[in-house]
């Protein structure tokens, strides 16, 4: 076991901060001398990163972020690299943000600093040419999702499967007890909405939920709603575009505590990512809605090599989960999808049922096999 480790690390999402976190609070008890440079958010702030820059200059979702943030990014980049390669780290991880990271990972392994890369890019699903690059810039991925091992290891990129370390940690949820601790009626009808932890995601859906909530509460008197923020740059953002008016006795904001609110509900309206993983852990029934711009649209459309976009639907046996993209991601169509759900009891059983069994496959000692990755890989450096 080494007794110093010097680990570069870029997050630049809050999942991929919540990630790193958990990875380093393992590290740290495992090696006496931790140092850590790159980027992160609040959470490896926390435990002692000084980020390179803020992770919100650094998410890029759709073209229109792309125009706007990608000469930055590409400055930060470059910065980066030079401090890399001036004093290179013992190893690098790049924690997803593929468009970020894997140009950045291959300059570091082509210098000979080893490379790993925590989360895999949808490549089973789009974009499918980017296994050469991902081949070229890191030495190992560690997956978090079983069928990706396979789907690598064909394609000649070694591939650790290290499970997901949020279904250890919403191992314990429950509907009650997260209802006590948010101070929820213990019988009550209670919806999350969760309209994504980007800008741009904000941007495309904060109108459509919010339209969703008045609807919902308007037809079901007894109805609450959590809206749970990532950060208060997000809630700012949220609020500046949307209008609560009429809606405060029946809306509560919540700062964090997503899991919570999802394992506190009986279903959720939610922005495809993260979330949809997080309710799928806790057993909260969803309908999943995305949006991006016209173009971003058009684009991912052509790279796509499958119609399904929630991870929860491509781990069940079969999707059960309600997407509605796009254009059919309108009022019209998500609030009779939550009412469905909300009266369903029998669908509703079905889909937790289903729902867990994701949690069963993922609950695996993952902050642990990711370290032991990362410290086999500089042990034998």
């Amino acid at each position: 076991m080494p007794s110093r480790l010097r680990l570069g690390v870029v997050a630049a999402e809050p999942s991929g901060d919540r990630l790193g976190s958990g990875l380093v609070s393992v590290l740290r008890e495992r090696v006496p001398s931790l140092e850590l440079r790159g980027i992160g958010g609040p959470e490896l702030s926390r435990l002692g990163l000084e980020s390179a820059c803020d992770i919100h200059d650094l998410s890029i979702m759709g073209l229109e972020d792309l125009w706007r943030k990608l000469p930055n990014a590409v400055k930060i980049r470059k910065r980066l690299i030079t401090s890399f390669r001036r004093d290179p780290p013992d190893l690098f991880l790049g924690i997803d943000s593929p468009d970020f990271n894997l140009s950045l990972e291959r300059r570091l392994r082509n210098s000979g600093i080893p490379v790993m890369h925590l989360v895999s890019p949808t490549v089973w699903a789009w974009r499918g040419y980017r296994v050469k690059k991902i081949r070229r810039a890191v030495d190992r991925i560690l997956v978090l999702f079983p069928f990706e091992k396979d789907f690598y290891e064909k394609r000649g990129v070694p591939a650790t499967f290290v499970g997901h370390p949020a279904a250890r940690e919403t191992a314990d949820l429950s509907k009650d007890g997260s209802r006590k601790l948010l101070d929820l009626a213990p019988n009550g009808k209670i919806v999350s909405v969760l309209p994504g932890s980007r800008e741009s995601e904000i941007k495309h859906l904060s109108s459509i939920f919010v339209g969703s909530i008045r609807r919902l509460a308007e037809a079901d008197r007894e109805l609450s709603f959590l809206i749970p923020f990532a950060s208060a740059r997000i809630k700012q953002q949220f609020l500046s575009l949307v209008s609560l008016e009429g809606l405060t006795q029946r809306v509560r904001l919540i700062d964090g505590q997503a899991r919570e609110c999802l394992a506190a509900s009986d279903v959720a309206l939610l922005a495809s990512g993260t979330a949809a993983l997080e309710a799928a852990l806790v057993g909260c029934p969803m309908v999943v809605a995305y949006r991006v711009s016209a173009l971003s649209y058009r684009v991912a459309r052509a790279l796509a090599s499958t119609k399904i976009v929630s991870m929860p639907n491509h781990l069940m046996p079969e999707p059960l989960v309600p997407e509605f993209l796009q254009k059919a991601a309108t009022e019209e169509n998500l609030v009779p999808a939550v009412q469905r759900l909300l009266s369903d009891a029998d669908a509703i059983e079905q889909i937790r049922d289903s729902l867990l069994g994701i949690r069963e496959t993922l609950n695996l000692d993952t902050n642990d096999r990711i370290a032991e990755a990362i410290l086999e890989r500089v042990r034998r450096r």
